[in-house]
């Protein structure tokens, strides 16, 4: 099949049919860098949540979605001065006003926030006028209002969406495979989806319910690829009973290798497109979706699988005939 796939595409030869490598051997090293990066992550969630709505220099950069207030998308015939627009709107009691540009010197996000008191909609036309006086031609491309207490829910309701997914992903595990594999997917969600939020952090890219759409459609790539390997790992586990676990988990990682760099290389393609010809809307989803995609398959290797062996599979490696013997015979115990 590689062979008639390689005719009509030569980069397919590239590919590794049958690889050897040693994954288990670098388990250890590969768990105390993602602890540290997890911890540093997770200190900056815990950062942004208590400080919540006011930004903090480490914590998120929540959006108008999360942190409630205005948000104008403007254009205009020239590149924007950021500066000017800043001015034009001081003195009006917004708060922090921030203006930065929008994929294009002539596009520019301006966001403010409402004083108290105050109706967003008379604010964002006093707005509005003040732009236009210093901007000739300006144009309102988009305007969003969101009030404190719903930005508030909106939050609230994000993060349950985040943990919701995960117990239900664990839940399917526990099922499909057993508890020691449920132990090992939900270990690996969690470090995917904190570590994606301490990308956020770090980049200080703009957290909004649209980064909640992606971390929530990464758990759904990271999940599929790790019962894919769960799955070899366990068919492994019974089909090769002397082998050693370490190198079962070797043996079942090298064999699902080649599907996981096709399926990664294919999302990959897809969102580096998406990213450069998405506009600027899109292309914050597609950066995020790439770094999603890199960490849940470094997560199946080296976090999920690796998990499972904390807590022993002897278990697993037996039948239902012997496992159904094994209970006969402790039954027969005087």
């Amino acid at each position: 099949m590689a062979e008639n796939n390689s005719k009509w595409w030569p980069l397919a030869r590239l590919i590794p049919v049958k690889t050897k490598f040693k994954f288990v051997s670098f388990a250890v090293p590969a768990a105390m860098m993602s602890i540290v990066v997890s911890l540093i992550c997770a200190g900056a969630l815990a950062i942004s949540i208590v400080n919540f709505p006011r930004l903090h220099p480490w914590g998120l950069n929540f959006g108008v979605d999360f942190k409630g207030g205005n948000l104008l998308e403007i254009e205009a015939p020239t590149a924007i001065d950021l500066e000017k627009v800043r001015s034009a709107l001081s003195g009006m009691d917004l708060g922090d006003v921030q203006a930065q540009d929008f994929g294009s010197p002539t596009l520019a996000l301006v966001r403010f926030e409402t004083p108290s008191g105050a109706q967003a909609g008379e604010v964002v036309e006093h707005a509005q006028d003040a732009l236009q006086k210093v901007i000739p031609d300006l144009k309102i491309r988009r305007v969003e209002s969101v009030g404190p207490k719903v930005s508030e829910e909106l939050l609230t309701g994000g993060l349950l969406a985040l943990f919701g997914a995960i117990l239900m992903q664990l839940a399917y595990v526990w099922f499909r495979f057993e508890w020691q594999f449920g132990m090992g997917a939900v270990i690996s969600l969690l470090h995917d989806v904190i570590i994606t939020i301490g990308f956020f952090a770090l980049t200080k890219m703009e957290f909004t319910l649209t980064s909640i759409a992606a971390i929530l459609t990464i758990i759904g790539y990271s999940m599929n690829d790790t019962v894919v390997v769960f799955d070899r790992f366990r068919e492994n586990l019974r089909k090769y009973k002397k082998m050693s676990t370490k190198d079962i988990v070797d043996l079942s990682l090298n064999e699902t290798l080649s599907r996981t760099i096709v399926t990664g290389m294919t999302a990959l393609a897809a969102l580096t497109g998406l990213a450069l010809f998405g506009g600027a809307a899109l292309e914050p989803f597609a950066i995020v979706m790439v770094f999603g995609i890199i960490i849940g398959t470094y997560s199946s290797i080296y976090v999920a699988a690796p998990a499972v062996l904390l807590w022993g599979v002897g278990s697993i490696r037996k039948t239902k005939a012997e496992k159904a013997a094994d209970d006969a015979a402790a039954n027969a115990m005087p």
